[in-house]
C-alpha cells in the first residue's frame, strides 16, 4: 500500500498520553463491541476491564514516541482519511451523509464511551460516542503473535472498525442492540457474528473503492498482494483458528467474529463486488 506523504485525517486523537479509570456499561452493543476481540484473543475480560463504580477521570502524562511509532501514527492517520474519502463518496451516492469518526490512539488503558478499556481488547469501535479505538501496540501482537505482517493488513483493522461506524450511520447496529432483550447468550453471540461479518464486508467494499485511487504521484495505492494481506489477517484471528490455538478445541456457540473461512468469505465478497447492498449478512447463510 502505497500511503506515505498521502492526506492524513484531522479526525486522530492521541491520547498516549492519557491514563483513566472509570465504569463500564457491559450490556448492550456497545459492550459487545468492546468485548468481542478479548474473547477472540482468549482472554479474560475481566482482566482488563474496571467494573467498579467510580466516576470516569484521566490524568496527562508526557508522550515519548519512537520514530516506528509516529510513522504508525501517520499510517492510521492516512488510512482513516482514506475511509473518510471512500464512505464520503459511497454515501452522497445513496444521497446520505457520512459522519466521519474519531479515531483515539491510546496506550495500556482509555475511557471510552462505552466503558473503560486496556490495550488487552484490542482495537473497537464504540457507537456511543462514535469512536475507533486502538493501542499501536496492536500491531506488534499481530505480528508476532499472528504471523500478519504488511501495512494493509494494518489498514484492514482500521476499515473493519469503520464498517461498525458505517452500521451504526445506517441503524443497523441499534436494531442489533434491540433485540437483546429477548434473545439468549448464544442468539446474540450469533448475532453478533453477522454484525462482526458484515464489518469484513464493509472493510472489502472499502478496499474495492481503494482500486481506483492514486497518490498524488499518480500511483495506484493499493499494491499487488495487498488484498492477499488483509485475508491473511482476516484467516489468521477467526474463532475457530484462535479457540484451536488458545484452549485446543472450538466451541461455535462462543463464536463471536466468525470461523476464518467466513471471515474470508466476507471480506472478499466485499471487495469483488464494491457494493453496499450485497452486505446481508443477516440473511445469507455461509
Amino acid at each position: 500500500m502505497r500511503w506515505s506523504g498521502e492526506r492524513e485525517s484531522g479526525n486522530v486523537e492521541d491520547r498516549r498520553g492519557m491514563s483513566g479509570g472509570g465504569k463500564i456499561a457491559i450490556g448492550g452493543v456497545g459492550g459487545i463491541v468492546i468485548l468481542v476481540i478479548s474473547l477472540l484473543l482468549g482472554k479474560n475480560p475481566l482482566d482488563y476491564i474496571n467494573t467498579s463504580d467510580v466516576q470516569n477521570q484521566a490524568t496527562s502524562e508526557q508522550v515519548s514516541s519512537s520514530p516506528e511509532e509516529e510513522k504508525e501514527m501517520q499510517f492510521v492517520s492516512v488510512v482513516l482519511g482514506d475511509t473518510e474519502d471512500v464512505w464520503t463518496d459511497i454515501f452522497e451516492e445513496d444521497g446520505k451523509t457520512y459522519v466521519e469518526p474519531k479515531l483515539d490512539v491510546f496506550r495500556q488503558s482509555i475511557s471510552s464511551g462505552c466503558g473503560f478499556a486496556s490495550a488487552a481488547s484490542g482495537p473497537f469501535y464504540c457507537p456511543q460516542d462514535s469512536k475507533v479505538y486502538i493501542d499501536l501496540s496492536f500491531y506488534d501482537e499481530l505480528r508476532d503473535r499472528f504471523g500478519v505482517d504488511g501495512d494493509f493488513a494494518m489498514a484492514y483493522v482500521i476499515a473493519h472498525e469503520v464498517g461498525h461506524h458505517v452500521q451504526h450511520l445506517l441503524g443497523i447496529t441499534d436494531k442489533v442492540d434491540a433485540q437483546r432483550g429477548s434473545l439468549n447468550e448464544n442468539e446474540m453471540n450469533r448475532l453478533s457474528v453477522k454484525l462482526e461479518l458484515q464489518a469484513d464486508f464493509l472493510a472489502g467494499v472499502w478496499a474495492n473503492h481503494m482500486k481506483t485511487r492514486t497518490t498524488k504521484s499518480g500511483e495506484a495505492i493499493l499494491e499487488e498482494g495487498d488484498i492477499e494481506e488483509a485475508l491473511h489477517a482476516a484467516n489468521a484471528i477467526g474463532d475457530d483458528r484462535l479457540q484451536k490455538e488458545s484452549q485446543g478445541y472450538v466451541v461455535p456457540d462462543a463464536f463471536t467474529h466468525g470461523t476464518s473461512q467466513q471471515r474470508m468469505y466476507w471480506f472478499k465478497k466485499g471487495f469483488e463486488t464494491g457494493d453496499i447492498r450485497q452486505g446481508d449478512t443477516f440473511s445469507e447463510v455461509h
